[in-house]
């Protein structure tokens, strides 16, 4: 019986392993699908603005979230592949935010992840008055001036921050996310 189980269990690891393979494959073959990574800046994913460059002034103090994408600036490549690689943007006084967000933030513009980790859904909406993100599909909060950690709602984790510098008042990642983007699946 323990053999059986061992083998069970290393088939199923082999399995998950060659899985993890296959997504990175993929990510390797279309650069629009790799996740962001440091050097790349960011360009608005939505809007009259689409495609556009962000810098620090085109982020709008203590408002609502810019939905936007990373780009390869040596290729100009737009990582819009996956709806996993939804950025959201907003900025702060840095001295509102905690040590931790303001470690990873450029002249108060922190950066997080667009997908709940609760069931995927894109975070979407603001409170003004909070200044809080919301998921709308199961309204959980999480406080982008603390590392976006979970308020409420059933969201079992924070959101994957990613770190950002300002050249010339760009903005530019200085390393991939903080977490793997995942969710739970909804039954």
């Amino acid at each position: 019986m323990e053999d059986r189980r061992t083998i069970l269990k290393s088939g199923l690891a082999l399995g998950l392993g060659l899985r993890s393979l296959d997504v990175l494959h993929a990510q390797a073959e279309d650069p629009r699908k790799a996740r962001p990574q440091e050097g790349d800046r960011f360009v608005f994913a939505f809007g009259p603005r689409q495609g556009e460059t962000i810098g620090v002034d085109d982020v709008p103090l203590a408002s609502e979230q810019i939905i936007c994408y990373a780009m390869d600036p040596a290729s100009g490549t737009v990582r819009d592949g996956s709806r996993l690689n939804q950025v959201l943007l907003l900025r702060f006084d840095p001295e509102s935010l905690s040590p931790e967000t303001r470690e990873v933030s450029a002249d108060g513009v922190v950066a997080y992840s667009g997908i709940c980790p609760h069931t995927g859904c894109d975070i979407e909406d603001w409170s003004e008055e909070t200044e809080f993100l919301i998921c709308s599909c199961h309204e959980s909060e999480f406080d982008p001036r603390d590392a976006a950690e979970v308020i409420s709602g059933p969201a079992p984790r924070r959101l994957p921050s990613l770190p950002l510098r300002s050249e010339g008042g760009v903005l530019v990642a200085t390393g991939g996310f903080s977490a793997t983007i995942r969710f739970q699946k909804e039954f």
